[in-house]
């Protein structure tokens, strides 16, 4: 008996021992002693592809992080490379959820980082909080992708959001414009609404000067339609909350139809010197000049920036990384200034790093983005999860085609 009750509490060590061991040997998905693989998903193709350059742009800082020596004397994040897999969804949500879950269980990635669009990104969000896989700074200003941040643990924003945006315009409009009729041409999805609503909340008792709402798709061929109603309604500002191609598609309409409203208010997403090229080549510069605007980066394509070391480590880092891109087209500036804080939230997670150390690290985000306007910082607390909420008002100038900016700092903190 003696004997038997000695093999069994043996076998009950050793099982104890292999069961310990294999605990402290779990690999965290994603994370090896030598690399760090994350993902994301973006348009690459289909109507919002003008974004496509966004991923590319991270890439290019994360190979300058994976190259360089950090003040550790090691390369990478504490000596673990950064794998970064991005697929491509076409800005169509049924895709993004295929290729996320590719990512989630065929690549097994730590998190995604900055996958792109308010639709695609709604289609997954359950998928990642259910699978307990962090969901960082997704791509888009929607509202809820901070503000439901107790029963989406896993989720989180990086740019101002959309309800905050919107309020800010609507502010602007009820000091400087409190008499002017406005029309809303809106792209007709949660993207579009948010901003819609915060428009409306910023006018406060002036929202009846919102005199059409109209609404359109953000694969739809013609804008025509709205822009028409949008004149014979009388309005003398237009608000555009669309994406980049239907932005283009509003601009020449109103060039071709011979509407020149007084001011044009353009959502952050599309106020890029790129997308107004496109949209300067299918109309004019009058009918661009003046658009107004909200910025919270650096416009690295401004001279006064010239001498930035932040602007100036974009430029040396995409002639080496992605000699055939074109710098000048801020939305590789968005990926790379993006990528920043990427590396930070990683580099926060220390010597072994799981994802609960990666949410906490974003609920405690606190520092300065040398790709931001100055003044501004990146900011979270376990009950604000919205990173970047300072803006300035820019305003669009068709003879130089550069975005510059107006008067001071404006306070935009969460949407909710």
């Amino acid at each position: 008996m003696k004997r038997r009750l000695g093999l069994l509490a043996a076998a009950l060590a050793v099982g104890a021992t292999v069961c310990v061991t294999a605990l402290a040997g779990a690999q965290v998905n994603g994370v090896t002693k030598t690399k760090f693989v994350i993902g994301g998903t973006f348009p690459l193709s289909g109507p919002a592809a003008y974004y496509a350059p966004i991923p590319v742009g991270m890439k290019v800082y994360f190979t300058y992080i994976n190259t360089r020596r950090g003040a550790d004397h090691k390369r990478g994040v504490s000596g673990r490379q950064i794998v970064w897999k991005y697929y491509d969804d076409g800005y169509n949500p049924a895709n993004t959820a295929q290729q996320t879950r590719k990512l989630v269980e065929e690549d097994k990635v730590f998190a995604t980082m900055g996958a792109l669009g308010t639709e695609p990104q709604q289609a997954v969000v359950d998928y990642m909080n259910d699978r307990k896989v962090p969901q960082m700074l997704v791509s888009t200003g929607a509202t809820e992708f901070g503000a439901r941040y107790r029963e989406r643990p896993y989720t989180m924003g990086w740019q101002p959001d959309y309800v905050a945006e919107g309020r800010i315009y609507g502010k602007y409009a009820a000091q400087n414009w409190p008499t002017k009729k406005i029309a809303v041409l809106y792209q007709n999805d949660d993207y579009g609404k948010n901003y819609l609503q915060g428009l409306r909340d910023g006018l406060g008792a002036l929202d009846t000067n919102i005199v059409t709402t109209q609404g359109f798709g953000a694969t739809d061929a013609s804008v025509a339609q709205q822009v028409v109603a949008a004149r014979q309604s009388g309005a003398q500002v237009v608000a555009i909350f669309g994406t980049p191609s239907p932005t283009i598609k509003v601009y020449a309409t109103m060039k071709a139809l011979k509407y020149k409203p007084e001011q044009v208010i353009l959502n952050s997403v599309s106020a890029n010197d790129y997308v107004m090229g496109l949209a300067l080549a299918n109309s004019d510069a009058a009918t661009l000049d003046g658009s107004i605007s909200t910025g919270y980066l650096l416009n690295s394509n401004d001279p006064k920036y010239a001498n930035n070391a932040f602007v100036k480590l974009y430029k040396a880092q995409m002639a080496k990384w992605a000699p055939n891109a074109d710098p000048k087209n801020t939305f590789y500036y968005y990926g790379f200034a993006k990528a920043y804080d990427v590396v930070k939230l990683l580099q926060a997670t220390g010597k072994n790093p799981t994802r609960a150390k990666l949410l906490k690290a974003a609920r405690h985000m606190n520092w300065t983005n040398p790709s931001t306007l100055p003044g501004i910082k990146v900011t979270t607390s376990p009950t604000d999860p919205f990173p970047i909420s300072q803006v300035k008002i820019i305003k669009y100038n068709g003879t130089t085609k550069i975005w510059t900016e107006q008067g001071s700092l404006i306070n935009g903190r969460g949407g909710t």
